[in-house]
């Protein structure tokens, strides 16, 4: 058993989904976990690691705790300050949200543990050890929810899913099947056009999960059409309820669905966002693999669901071994 310190920021999003999900994993594999929250951007005198430092040094003369952790793993964005109370560090990054200021400190790290194959690919081309331990998302599954041969766009507060190029087609083809859009408020164009006849487009925050959890299970169609991704859980959410995902075909996003389990939209690289390629998906190829899903014959699309439900359990269980043999090789 190892004693390991998570660092992180728990921005109530994504990341703090992450804090979560990677705190059960290296418990169920039974290691000592703390967590501690950490600012977006270390700015100033380090005075919280200061004063963890500190407590640490406390809880170990009073025989409570370690005198350094066996490994610390920082998520995302990089804290130097509290690199020292670890024997040894590592990092899981999101590479669209890496700074410039980041990168200058990956150096300090004795791995890069990486989620998906571009991340290995960016990290080890710079010489840096690298693991690739995956990730995981949860089972959104809900037995008993009739599904219909809908189309849903889950925006969130994302600026990245393609969310507004996305309504624009859409409005283009009154001809095709509502498109159920839920985005929030902070991210929503405070001046939209019209509404079209086939677009159901809320711009709401939900307070109960399990409404997104019904809207999941209710549409057999998801439009994931990320830039980038450090992972990708909306697209992994959508897979694990079986959906048929229409997904930018550029990574990470095609690592995650392939031909045999749903939909890629031709894309064209249109940046760079940090240390991670932007891409926009190609507006007639959009238009394209959304007729192939109108026209998908019950068989096909049965079919698609069962490979994307398998690959979901498949990931989830290699995950484990993965995370274990990054962890050992770092303790």
């Amino acid at each position: 058993m190892a004693s390991i310190h998570l660092i992180a920021w728990n921005n109530g999003r994504g990341l703090s989904h992450d804090i979560r999900l990677l705190d059960a994993a290296l418990r169920e594999l039974g290691h000592a976990v703390t967590i501690t929250s950490v600012p977006r951007r270390s700015r100033g005198l380090p005075w919280r690691a200061w004063w963890e430092t500190l407590r640490m040094h406390a809880r170990w003369l009073a025989g409570r705790g370690p005198r350094r952790y066996d490994l610390g793993i920082t998520l995302e964005h990089v804290h130097t300050a509290y690199l020292p109370l670890a024997r040894r560090n590592a990092l899981i990054p999101n590479p669209e949200w890496l700074s410039r200021r980041d990168r200058r400190q990956l150096h300090r790290f004795d791995a890069i543990l990486c989620k998906t194959a571009i991340a290995r690919d960016t990290f080890a081309a710079q010489g840096l050890p690298v693991h690739v331990i995956g990730f995981q998302s949860i089972d959104c599954r809900r037995d008993g929810v009739t599904r219909d041969r809908a189309f849903l766009h889950l925006a969130g507060a994302s600026r990245m899913k393609g969310t507004e190029r996305l309504l624009d087609v859409w409005r283009r083809h009154p001809e095709w099947p509502t498109l159920h859009v839920l985005q929030s408020p902070s991210t929503a164009r405070s001046e939209r056009p019209a509404a079209a006849p086939n677009l159901d487009h809320r711009v709401t925050y939900v307070d109960d999960i399990e409404d997104i959890r019904q809207l999941q299970n209710a549409h057999a169609f998801h439009l994931c059409l990320s830039e980038a991704e450090g992972w990708g859980h909306y697209i992994v959410e959508a897979m694990s309820c079986g959906a048929v995902v229409l997904a930018t075909d550029a990574p990470p996003m095609n690592e995650l669905v392939t031909a045999e389990r749903g939909l890629l939209v031709a894309a064209h690289e249109s940046g760079a966002l940090n240390a991670s390629a932007l891409w926009h998906f190609d507006e007639t190829a959009l238009e394209a693999s959304v007729a192939r899903a109108m026209a998908m014959s019950d068989e096909e699309l049965a079919r698609m669901s069962t490979a994307a439900r398998t690959w979901y359990e498949a990931n989830q269980a290699a995950f484990a071994g993965k995370l274990r043999a990054a962890i050992d090789a770092l303790c």
